[in-house]
């Protein structure tokens, strides 16, 4: 684990980049990450996935599949994989500031 400081906030990160306490995470934070990880601005659509990815994880523990987020979120396969290039799902959570979802790589 590591504690970085991101807009004068201490946020603790796993071995692969995740936020380990998603109580700490705001949208400032997710503008930080999302740049970190190849998304220069956030959009409305952003951020419609990565508050579904949040409430899925607050409810059930663990961040939506693929699957389940591309048919529950309103945001389509193509577009999720044009929001989030490179891994929808991991890269959505990273940003959303949850756990890496079980079914990810």
């Amino acid at each position: 684990m590591s504690i970085r400081t991101i807009n004068n906030k201490p946020v603790d990160f796993d071995a692969e980049g995740f936020m380990t306490n998603a109580k700490d995470w705001d949208l400032e934070i997710a503008k930080v990450l999302a740049a970190e990880e190849g998304i220069p601005a956030l959009t409305d659509r952003h951020v419609v996935v990565l508050n579904f990815m949040r409430r899925e994880f607050e409810t059930k523990g663990d961040g939506p599949s693929i699957r389940k987020l591309t048919k529950e979120s309103g945001v389509p396969t193509k577009e999720l994989y044009e929001l989030f290039p490179g891994g929808p799902a991991k890269k959505a959570a990273k940003i959303a500031g949850i756990k890496k979802p079980h079914g990810c790589i």
